[in-house]
């Protein structure tokens, strides 16, 4: 179903994505393969607009969105592919995990950074019931990292502690804003993100409220850690970082950031890392930071998010054993999901050159068997194809069953289109409690 028509002041946060992904619909249509889907258009609720859009196609038999080479392509991978813990070769876990990991390290090339950086306090203040810190840090590269921890008033002992990541939305403007409340003055475009892909809420302060101290940040281009336009010179295409929280300049800027991800994520490549290494690298740093506070406990580490957030957990919590729970919301598939069907959905930071030849998607989730994971998805997600998002349970599901650990992973399925609304959050919430509070 579609969702009604949004008000004009809060619409926006994620233009420049789906304009992308209509763009690059239309563009598909003049290919034989999709002749079958010109009569109807896609329903966009996961992108939040009411344009009407091509539908990809759903399975092998319908063609695939690179035509004709689909199945030859889709064919040059074993399945399971040849590091899968479900090949009958690996017996016990950590000998699997050994080879896997370190293969999963080897590609995602993740670049070192050396040391924790010194971490500033700009802001200390309540709001919303909770004491809340803003906070930056500096890498040897970039513009400092700005981000906003949360608390519970007045603790007196350690608490459990939750990295609370931010979704990509094709919003880079934003970063730690989308998932935080820290005055009754918010931008209005993050009223309107909160409202229609978080069910109204914060919920890193409702995470808080559970007894938390959570932490989020800036993730590598997004918010302060975004390519600025004066920083690109040679690029014409270039435009002006004056008045830059505008609602005008914000949509611009984010159509202008998603067009450059190709630029960023190509130049990465040339530097031997890649996009998704960078930013599991900076995600790594901000959990470094988390974990070496005094009010945390660092053997009770949990993440979670939505969307750019889950697959940013994807990657976090299957290559960090310091996360002990995990949660991903609405990021889950395969490859041959994203091959065939989807990859024109997602963000470069979803695909590492060459892994697909040696572990399925969830199973880089499925790394840090035997530790918690929990998975939401829901069944009308239009990023997804719902058969393959089942397959992806499926794997996971037979990994930590394989690993004597089945009561250790969870999936659950909603209905509706791409969000973490308050029953997810609840339910999410319900996961971190069971295994960061026991």
């Amino acid at each position: 179903m579609k969702r009604k028509e949004k008000n004009s002041n809060i619409i926006g946060s994620c233009d420049s994505r789906r304009n992308f992904i209509k763009k690059t619909a239309l563009i598909a249509a003049s290919y034989p393969f999709l002749t079958n889907s010109l009569a109807s258009s896609m329903n966009s609720n996961s992108m939040g607009n009411n344009f009407n859009q091509l539908p990809s196609p759903i399975n092998n038999s319908e063609g695939s969105i690179i035509g004709g080479y689909g199945e030859w392509a889709a064919s040059l991978v074993d399945n399971p592919p040849a590091l899968s813990f479900r090949l009958n070769k690996w017996k016990n876990i950590e000998p699997w995990k050994e080879e896997a990991l370190s293969k999963t390290k080897e590609l995602i090339a993740a670049p070192k950074i050396n040391e924790t950086p010194k971490v500033i306090i700009e802001k200390q203040y309540t709001f919303d019931d909770l004491e809340i810190e803003e906070l930056s840090w500096k890498l040897p590269y970039g513009n400092p990292t700005k981000a906003i921890l949360l608390k519970p008033k007045g603790i007196t002992k350690p608490l459990p502690a939750i990295l609370a990541l931010h979704d990509h939305g094709g919003n880079k403007y934003f970063g730690r804003r989308k998932i935080t409340k820290t005055s009754n003055q918010s931008h209005p475009l993050m009223d309107g993100h909160q409202t229609e892909d978080y069910g109204g809420r914060a919920w890193a302060n409702e995470i808080a409220k559970h007894g938390y101290v959570v932490l989020v940040h800036d993730a590598f281009s997004f918010g302060s850690r975004r390519v600025f336009y004066k920083d690109t010179s040679k690029l014409a295409w270039g435009k002006s970082d004056d008045n830059p929280d505008k609602i005008e300049n914000v949509k611009t800027y984010n159509s202008w950031a998603n067009e450059h991800e190709d630029v960023l994520s190509k130049s990465l490549l040339c530097a031997g890392t890649t996009y998704p290494g960078v930013v599991l690298s900076e995600d790594q740093i901000a959990l470094d930071i988390l974990s070496k506070r005094e009010d945390v406990n660092p053997e009770k580490i949990g993440c979670g998010g939505l969307s750019g957030g889950g697959l940013r957990t994807v990657y976090l919590s299957g290559i960090d054993t310091r996360i002990k729970c995990a949660v991903s919301v609405g990021f889950m598939s395969t490859w041959q999901d994203f091959l065939l069907h989807k990859a024109y959905t997602h963000t470069w930071m979803a695909y590492t050159p060459l892994l697909p030849k040696y572990l399925d998607f969830p199973e880089i989730i499925g790394l840090r068997v035997p530790l918690p994971t929990l998975v939401l998805s829901n069944n009308q997600d239009s990023l997804f194809t719902l058969s393959e998002m089942k397959k992806a349970d499926n794997i996971l599901t037979e990994i930590y069953n394989k690993a004597g650990k089945g009561k250790n992973y969870l999936t659950k399925f909603y209905d509706g289109d791409h969000k973490f609304d308050v029953n997810m959050q609840e339910d999410a919430f319900d996961w971190f409690d069971k295994w960061l509070k026991s």
